[in-house]
């Protein structure tokens, strides 16, 4: 107990003096460091939503919508308008896609660009990082503004029209040339304040007789007309804006989001936090996994409301609802499983196994896999394009599902699925000249993309997360092993000076990167607690990484250098150019996982040093 308290007045003397200085090199104890960043995530992270209006996108790149029901209502056979603009910088030709209930036409500039008839419900299909629609046509623009101008009709149960230019599926695009404008900013009489709340004018709603308005020619076919009134269906009417949402959103959001967004590297600090509890004893770090969980799910209802009443498909933590792309779904996932597997009574959890138990199938039959390796893959940027990220997005969740599973049966399920695909994605992603892992593999393609740290980082995690709960009998073990090792040697020959890794592993003009470090300091330590690396031989790269780490750690938890959440791309500039950010989350658990990692190998006891000896 005396040792304790002296440790203790020692180590909060260090961190006394380090205020005033620029990092926590001075602490020795890497749970003194990271639990630096667990308080900062406490004391910042406010898990609450706050209310604000929708955000009006200008930009013509994506999803744009009309819903006429929240602004008329339902349950009434009516007719109504919308008008905007399209503003494109040269002459110009442009495909639109759409989806819209029942009849429905578009004009541009008064030409007639589309119509259907006929009772249909909208079609909008949710895909990895797009919505797509069955319906689409093409239109001539010119230099400038271009009128555009929308008939809807409903029958009573559904009044919305959706439209989009093609999905691009989150490709790296060049943006050299603009992108078109949509919206009410260069419209003669109307306030620069309008245009900053909607991109579009109403009016309706007019009588649909016997279902065949849509033949009807009303008044604003004719005329574009402000302070004028019209006979509507019930009353008179005049042109009037959308009904203005409140939504909830995160607080303070940065660009890389914040620490309780619902993606794969905030479901990964909480994963973290929960780890970093088991290891220090403290309970508030356990708590705040917790509160990240309970977040999510209590607050499930609501965003559904968001995304499916409001039809604010990209508002506050949609991505929990359903999105079919491993980042929101099984690698979020981990602390809810793993809070599962650990606790067997606590509030919520039959709402945890409901959501895990619809994790569990997505896992087993529904996640895209890739033909003739089983390995799961993507249709992003392009069909069937094999990403290391989904290593870790996908592999680690399959590991704790074979422990949470209750039969054998199940269990060898998910362990055998998960060993296969770590040893079957080395077959698409793995550069076997530079023995690094490319970001990227498309099946139509036969290009190299680049060595990106955190793509090789989330591969070589993987492979310790199934090493470390795979048998040694097993016929896979030794296989992934080798590799591992491998790929360790690889790495360790690109270390620098400083002890860093660089964003581009291979280029030595790129910037030394938080993340990637983080990674590859835990899977080294990781390796030699664990004996599948010699210690005498690899100990000095995992310390020497985990210096690096402090000097971008301040006394108050923040966390330097980290990058920004990337595409795929070929051009390797593409990654040399990613912006770097303090606290962006995407390294922040990595690094209290180095931190974890590092403890235990300095609590190495001499008969482990010992016994592993013998192991390796």
């Amino acid at each position: 107990m005396k040792n304790r308290l002296l440790t203790l007045v020692f180590t909060f003397a260090a961190l006394g003096n380090l205020f005033g200085q620029q990092n926590v090199a001075a602490v020795a104890d890497p749970l003194e460091v990271v639990r630096l960043i667990g308080d900062k995530l406490i004391r910042d992270t406010p898990f609450q939503y706050r209310l604000t209006t929708t955000s009006n996108n200008s930009k013509f790149n994506g999803l744009h919508y009309v819903d006429f029901g929240r602004t008329f209502g339902l349950q009434q056979s009516a007719v109504a308008y919308a008008f905007t603009q399209i503003q494109v910088t040269r002459d110009t030709s442009l495909t639109i896609q759409t989806a819209h209930n029942d009849g429905c036409k578009f004009w541009i500039n008064g030409n007639l660009a589309y119509e259907k008839n006929g009772k249909q419900k909208s079609d909008i299909r949710f895909e990895e990082r797009s919505v797509e629609m069955a319906e689409q046509f093409t239109v001539n623009l010119k230099k400038g503004a271009n009128s555009l101008l929308i008939k809807s009709v409903t029958l009573g149960n559904e009044w919305v029209v959706y439209l989009q230019p093609p999905s691009l599926k989150g490709a790296v695009v060049d943006h050299s040339t603009r992108e078109p404008l949509i919206g009410l900013q260069s419209v003669p009489n109307v306030d620069k304040k309008i245009a900053s709340l909607t991109n579009w004018l109403v009016i309706g709603p007019f009588a649909n007789p016997d279902g065949k308005g849509t033949e009807i020619i009303y008044a604003p076919e004719k005329e574009l007309l402000f302070g004028k009134m019209y006979e509507g269906k019930d009353q008179l009417i005049t042109w009037t804006i959308p009904k203005i949402e409140i939504l909830g959103d995160v607080i303070d959001p940065l660009p890389w989001g914040t620490n309780y967004t619902w993606n794969y590297h905030n479901g990964g600090l909480a994963w973290a936090m929960q780890q970093l509890a088991e290891v220090t004893g403290e309970q508030k770090y356990h708590q705040y996994a917790t509160n990240f969980c309970d977040f999510q799910i209590n607050g499930a209802p609501f965003v559904n409301y968001q995304v499916t009443t409001l039809r604010a498909t990209n508002s506050a933590n949609n991505g929990f609802l359903f999105s079919p792309l491993l980042d929101f779904t099984l690698a979020p996932a981990l602390p809810f499983i793993y809070k599962l597997r650990k606790e067997p009574s606590f509030t919520n959890r039959e709402l945890y196994k409901k959501y895990i138990d619809r994790m569990l199938q997505y896992a087993k039959d529904e996640q895209v896999r890739l033909p003739g390796s089983n390995i799961y893959t993507r249709l992003t940027p392009e069909k069937y394009t094999t990403w290391v990220d989904d290593m870790f997005m996908g592999i680690p969740f399959l590991v704790q599902a074979a422990q949470y599973a209750t039969t054998p049966e199940a269990r060898k399920q998910f362990l055998e699925d998960a060993a296969n695909q770590a040893v079957r994605f080395n077959e698409q992603v793995w550069d076997k000249e530079a023995r690094l892992y490319m970001h990227a593999k498309y099946s139509e393609k036969n290009v190299k993309l680049p060595h990106w740290s955190r793509a090789n980082g989330w591969g070589i995690w993987a492979t310790t997360e199934v090493l470390k709960v795979l048998p040694k009998n097993h016929p896979n073990y030794k296989i992934l092993l080798a590799h591992y090792r491998e790929h360790v040697d690889a790495l360790v020959a690109l270390q620098n000076k400083n002890g860093f890794w660089l964003q581009v592993l291979d280029r030595p003009d790129s910037r030394e990167e938080v993340s990637g470090t983080a990674i590859f300091t835990m899977s080294i330590a990781r390796g030699i607690t664990n004996g599948w690396l010699n210690e005498k031989k690899f100990k000095t790269y995992a310390l020497k990484g985990w210096d690096a780490l402090k000097t971008q750690i301040e006394p108050d938890g923040t966390v330097h250098n980290i990058c920004y959440g990337t595409m795929c791309s070929e051009d390797v500039n593409y990654y040399m150019n990613r912006p770097f950010y303090d606290n962006d989350t995407h390294g922040l658990f990595a690094v209290v996982f180095a931190g974890i990692e590092i403890q235990k190998l300095y609590s190495m006891k001499k008969s482990d040093q010992n016994k592993l000896k013998k192991i390796q």
